[in-house]
């Protein structure tokens, strides 16, 4: 059974940082697409970051130079590391996961909270 479980969200001041986690359970990471996406109330989904099999990333024009996503090969996890927080990130957080099958995965999210 394939499980997504996101984590290291919360409450942060405008300006700070929080490092967001997504644990995968029964596939590998390191042969698949990791999706990292954000919805906040009244808006789309919005893409935020990608990392694919091989280590390259994608950003999106709203997070670029302030968003990080890498891997743990060896934990099996994804992490987003999210600096210089505005309030217009706040939001659910998800990841998803691409497997080389081309099969779509996704965790239930984790709440981001940008506010004074």
């Amino acid at each position: 059974q394939v499980q997504l479980v996101e984590s290291g969200g919360g409450l942060v001041q405008p300006g700070g940082s929080l490092r967001l986690s997504c644990a995968a359970s029964g596939i590998a990471v390191s042969v698949s697409t990791i999706f990292w996406h954000r919805q906040a109330p009244g808006k789309q989904r919005e893409l935020v970051a990608i990392i694919n099999n091989v280590g390259s990333t994608y950003y999106e024009d709203s997070v670029k130079g302030r968003f990080t996503i890498s891997r743990d090969i060896a934990e099996n996890t994804v992490s987003l590391q999210m600096t210089s927080l505005k309030s217009e990130d706040t939001a659910v957080y998800l990841c998803a996961l691409r497997s080389k099958s081309q099969q779509y995965y996704w965790g239930q999210g984790t709440q981001v909270t940008v506010s004074s």
